[in-house]
């Protein structure tokens, strides 16, 4: 069984540690202070780590080894009761070199949440440690205007809600040059929706996949998953327990997401982790929107066949474009959980079980 933490309420504190980068620069410091402040605002204590501001790293905000130890301090803390991820970036890989799994199952499960290569933490909290995270916002996402989805993240996070809708418009960002400044009102401005959401599915049916055309279709398992830019890395290292968890967990809904991958490294990527059994026992996948492979097409590939050309020989069900992604909003989803997943053209719904 994967354990879930306790929910969290007012009057607990929440912990704010940078595994991978954080608030050090503008205009995530500015972020950093408002997202604190609106947590405050909501009953809640902060607690700062000391990585919060460090920019000494390279391509990470401080020497891997400190931001571990601190992370794993933050976790067997009793004073606090969630952690919430400072921000992304690229080479959490090397701090949870230095992170003991299996050690701390030994101690009171609690909240982290956060996303892209917050993977590194999650995945193996989930298939290691055995203890259910979310894949969701980090600090500075709850700087806006909350809006829906930092409402469901804090449901999450307070137990208070079991079922999700999925959001029916996103944000595609058009290439601007950054402001000079970055002032209090475009830091808290409401998501500025552009795009109306068009899932596309696949039904999986006697092995084949088969376009869905409006068709219901449900998957039931233990939700897993994350960033595929990050999963591809632990194929074949110490953190790699997929085999034993495939023995354990016979019902896979595998969610990724792409950020920086082409269309052609997305296919790579799911190929080496079908070949290296990930997908075993895979009941149905749920595909977000990638960020930089979004409209692109590479000798005939793009982020739908680059999927379906993976993924089609499983026959299972693929959904994909789904807000589960680098791409605005974020539905926040709980790694690890038992879930009920209804989709039927653009409507999409998680229910914990």
């Amino acid at each position: 069984m994967i354990r879930r933490p306790d929910p969290i309420k007012p009057g607990d504190n929440i912990g704010v540690t940078a595994p991978s980068y954080g608030p050090g620069t503008e205009p995530y410091r500015s972020m950093y202070y408002i997202a604190a402040d609106n947590i405050k605002q909501r009953g809640y204590g902060i607690i700062e780590g000391e990585t919060l501001f460090k920019t000494d790293g390279i391509g990470i905000a401080t020497k891997p080894d400190f931001a571990a130890k601190e992370l794993v301090e933050f976790y067997k803390r009793d004073d606090i009761d969630a952690i919430i991820s400072a921000g992304g970036g690229e080479l959490m890989n090397e701090t949870v070199t230095y992170v003991d799994f299996d050690e701390l199952k030994n101690y009171r499960p609690k909240w982290f949440i956060g996303y892209s290569d917050n993977t590194n933490f999650i995945f193996p909290l989930v298939t290691i440690t055995g203890v259910q995270g979310i894949y969701g916002p980090c600090i500075s996402g709850y700087a806006k205007k909350w809006e829906t989805p930092e409402e469901d993240a804090f449901a999450i996070l307070e137990g208070t809600k079991s079922s999700f809708d999925g959001y029916k418009r996103f944000v595609l960002e058009e290439e601007t040059e950054a402001p000079a400044e970055y002032t209090e009102e475009m830091i808290r401005a409401p998501y500025a929706f552009n795009r109306d959401r068009e899932l596309v599915s696949y039904a999986g049916d006697n092995g084949l996949i088969t376009p869905a055309r409006g068709k219901e279709i449900v998957m039931e398992g233990v939700l897993l998953g994350g960033c595929l830019d990050i999963l591809t890395h632990f194929v074949g290292t110490r953190f790699d327990r997929m085999k034993q968890f495939n023995e354990e967990h016979r019902n896979v809904i595998w969610i990724m997401e792409a950020c920086d991958l082409s269309p052609m490294e997305i296919r790579r990527s799911l190929w080496n982790l079908r070949e290296a059994g990930w997908f075993d026992s895979a009941a149905g996948f749920i595909i977000g929107r990638p960020k930089a492979a979004w409209g692109v097409e590479m000798l005939g590939a793009d982020q739908y066949n680059a999927v379906t050309g993976a993924l089609s020989v499983l026959g299972k069900p693929i959904i994909m474009d789904a807000e589960i992604s680098h791409i605005d909003p974020l539905l926040p989803t709980i790694m690890g959980a038992d879930a009920k997943v209804t989709v039927k053209g653009n409507d999409l719904n998680i229910t914990y079980i």
